[in-house]
């Protein structure tokens, strides 16, 4: 079983200024710009939040509710209306699906996804940064993979449910693919009946990626079972053991700055299923 980091959402680059975290704790992702979306920011609410005014202050009018969204992954039945037949569902392209096909990535295996977030408030009625509250990556979602569904060819009827994904106004494409989730979580003997994909809806220390006081976001603070020892291969795009350094009981990466999927395989880690079981666990109770 793989699991795979999988940074989505907002950045310095794709959006230009991180995702909110809302002064009630509740983490709100912004899907990057798509001029080809049918789906406007204005149309989509993210941990019961509207997008639109969000991204429209946060950009300083840059970005407004009606600018194409790429709403992906789409992990909430309450972001949009849905079809019957709705599920979550989560689509890569080229280079970036390239290597998850070369990961072995398929059914069963766990995505994690990450962003980029900032603390704001609300002053006058807008939007604003929180002025002394430093960016950092946070984990922010989950999905498991039933299936995957090449987007080569021509929607299959029954899969008419996903039509509005951005994914699905780029068929035709070789290397182009959605992988729809498991309705329910199965990575270990005591999974509860955990959803099989969701969102972490508010902050928390422990799903924190960037170490606390770091001089940069892609210095990460993991736990100790993350470090690359005893010949077990490294999170993908990680291979250079001089990013890895061991320190009090913690494991810390100099995380690669680009790059969408990273890939850990368990059968080396076997630590990290009881660990991100656990974060999905304490979101659902």
């Amino acid at each position: 079983m793989k699991l795979i980091l999988s940074r989505k959402g907002f950045d310095s680059s794709a959006g230009g200024v991180p995702s909110p975290i809302l002064p009630d704790g509740r983490l709100v992702v912004l899907p990057i710009p798509d001029a080809q979306s049918s789906i406007p920011y204005g149309a989509i609410s993210h941990a019961g939040e509207p997008l639109g005014p969000l991204v429209a202050d946060l950009t300083r009018g840059r970005i407004t509710a009606d600018t194409g969204a790429h709403l992906d992954p789409d992990l909430t039945r309450e972001s949009l209306p849905r079809q019957p037949g709705w599920r979550p569902v989560f689509g890569q392209m080229g280079q970036a699906l390239g290597h998850l096909r070369n990961q072995g990535v398929g059914p069963g295996d766990l995505f994690l996804f990450f962003g980029l977030f900032r603390r704001v408030e609300r002053v006058g009625g807008c939007w604003r940064w929180v002025g002394d509250a430093a960016p950092c990556h946070v984990l922010w979602g989950w999905m498991q993979v039933a299936e995957t569904l090449s987007l080569r060819e021509a929607l299959p009827a029954s899969y008419a449910w996903a039509g509005y994904h951005p994914h699905c106004q780029r068929q035709g494409q070789a290397a182009n693919a959605l992988y729809l989730a498991r309705r329910h979580l199965c990575v270990g003997s005591d999974d509860d009946d955990l959803p099989g994909a969701g969102i972490f809806a508010r902050y928390a220390a422990k799903r924190r990626l960037t170490a606390v006081d770091a001089p940069r976001v892609s210095d990460w603070d993991l736990p100790d079972w993350w470090y690359p020892g005893e010949g077990r291969a490294p999170l993908s795009y990680h291979g250079d053991l001089r990013r890895w350094r061991r320190a009090a009981g913690r494991t810390a990466l100099r995380a690669v700055a680009r790059g969408q999927e990273f890939v850990l395989d368990t059968e080396q880690y076997p630590e990290a299923l009881p660990w991100a079981r656990e974060l999905i666990r304490r979101q659902a109770n």
